[in-house]
């Protein structure tokens, strides 16, 4: 019996540290911290608790995502404020009927140059600020010379001259689908500066967007407050589009010669307004259309207050263009824009008493119908990379 109590023991202590050994040895600790006990004991299990309840550490997604939606909305809500707000004074200031004064007897205000140079000079402040803040200097940094950007600075200058003073002649949501139909002109200056190559797709993209284009506008009808659609209004569009088209395709002719290493988006802003500055003040200069803007403010000083406001949200949205697309991508982008232009007919046809027909619906739809398809197609051709 004494022999027995002795050996009993030794038996007993050997299954007890076997299974320790095991458990550490293929780490079964790791596979699930719901059921196993941390090896800090207490303190580590209030540090997984905090975890879980404060969303630090790799399992916090729900605050990464609140983080996205609230960047997303961010940009969102900044693009729509900026643009919106910036269409509806860019009608206001050209198709309302001032005080007038002597030398604009109708009391429509006389310059859409100054519309233009107003807001080329509140951009290059911006861009110079941007540059600053980014690189550490205005000028040091730019590997792309100022002559570079002139030529495409000429092309935005003459397109948002175009897109001002066709508003004379067309109304807003005849403007605004009527941009939609500029992939035609950028395709034909992509295969003229670049020598791109379209697929037959695209071309019937182009096509369907171009009846849908010319559907609306021949449907729409203005009510007799404002101007009627007359030729030289869609001239001046189609000046605007031709022009536009140029713009993009040069900047991407700039970034592919120098490196978008080398020239980020706040220097191409920075050098196309320092070009544009240059060639509005020198077209007012020439035009004499100086004295006619300072009679025109001192008759109406709310003017002034519009043309600063269009200033101010131009800028905000060229900086929430950059902000979007370096975010959230170009397909994001295009869609938050594309659905800004339908909320801008909307808003102009209810505040300035635009009349819009069954045909010019279906016209603005087949237009909004391609460009969502487009979208589309990007994105699941971005997906499969």
């Amino acid at each position: 019996m004494p022999v027995t109590k002795r050996s009993s023991p030794k038996i007993q202590k050997e299954p007890m540290v076997t299974p320790k050994k095991t458990v550490e040895d293929y780490d079964l600790t790791n596979k699930s911290s719901d059921i196993s006990v941390p090896a800090g004991g207490e303190d580590e299990r209030k540090n997984e608790t905090q975890s879980l309840t404060t969303g630090a550490g790799p399992i916090a997604q729900p605050s990464d995502f609140a983080k996205t939606a609230g960047r997303f909305l961010f940009c969102f809500t900044g693009l729509q404020v900026s643009y919106l707000t910036w269409g509806y004074m860019q009608e206001l200031i050209m198709t309302t009927s001032f005080e007038p004064t002597p030398s604009a007897p109708d009391g429509r205000f006389p310059s859409a140059a100054f519309c233009v140079f107003s807001n080329r000079f509140l951009a290059i402040i911006v861009a110079m600020i941007a540059v600053r803040i980014k690189h550490g200097a205005v000028l040091a940094n730019n590997a792309a010379p100022l002559v570079a950007f002139a030529p495409c600075a000429l092309s935005n200058t003459m397109s948002s001259w175009s897109q001002y003073a066709s508003l004379r002649y067309v109304s807003f949501p005849v403007q605004t689908v009527f941009k939609s139909s500029k992939i035609i002109p950028v395709m034909i200056m992509g295969k003229f500066l670049k020598g791109t190559n379209y697929p037959y797709s695209q071309y019937l993209e182009a096509l369907l967007i171009t009846i849908g284009v010319a559907i609306f506008s021949v449907a729409s009808k203005s009510s007799d407050s404002d101007t009627t659609t007359e030729i030289i209004g869609l001239l001046f569009m189609c000046t605007y589009i031709t022009f536009d088209s140029f713009t993009s395709q040069w900047q991407s002719k700039v970034y592919d010669k120098y490196g978008k290493a080398n020239v980020d988006p706040y220097q191409m802003m920075l050098g196309v307004n320092s070009s544009a500055i240059i060639m509005t003040t020198m077209g007012l200069i020439v035009g004499g259309d100086i004295p006619k803007i300072i009679e025109f403010f001192k008759v109406n000083p709310n003017v002034l207050q519009y043309n600063i406001i269009t200033a101010i949200t131009s800028a905000s949205g060229q900086l929430f263009i950059y902000t979007t697309i370096k975010e959230f991508g170009p397909i994001v982008f295009t869609v938050i824009m594309t659905t800004r232009q339908m909320i801008s007919i909307c808003i102009s046809s209810i505040l300035f008493g635009h009349i819009m027909s069954w045909k010019a619906a279906v016209g603005a739809s087949l237009v909004f119908g391609v460009l969502f398809y487009q979208i589309r197609k990007k994105y699941i051709a971005s997906q499969r990379k």
